[in-house]
């Protein structure tokens, strides 16, 4: 399911992983809307995720979601895709500020890729 793909987590398609700030690695806070622009890692019906590649297998968990099916988390982060990342190895919302908080791409040791002045936490602001 996630593998490493340079410095950050992608799925065995190579689409990029990202986490959601005001997560805060405990729930999704992510609503209906925010989910059609950012769909969540399904754990799959028939069997755990499996970490790939340079994957810390565990850093791998799950947590409810939404709708009570289980969300694969990493460094209990749950995880996203991005709908606009059309192709493999696109990584087109990482950094934005978009339904509610920051979208980052997620590092092999489960903390975010934070660009330079932008916030590591979902209560720091940008520094100016």
């Amino acid at each position: 399911m996630a593998q490493v793909h340079a410095t950050v987590l992608v799925t065995n398609a190579g689409y990029a992983l990202y986490l959601f700030l005001p997560d805060r690695q405990k729930a999704v806070n992510c609503g209906q809307l925010c989910l059609k622009s950012w769909p969540l890692v399904y754990e799959p019906s028939h069997g755990q995720v499996q970490a790939g590649p340079g994957v810390q297998a565990n850093l791998l968990a799950s947590v409810a979601g939404p709708t009570g099916k289980p969300v694969v988390t990493y460094n209990r982060w749950p995880l996203y895709t991005y709908t606009d990342d059309d192709q493999p190895g696109f990584a087109t919302g990482q950094g934005v500020d978009l339904d509610g908080g920051y979208w980052y791409l997620v590092q092999p040791d489960g903390s975010p890729l934070v660009p330079s002045g932008l916030p590591s936490s979902a209560s720091s602001a940008p520094s100016s």
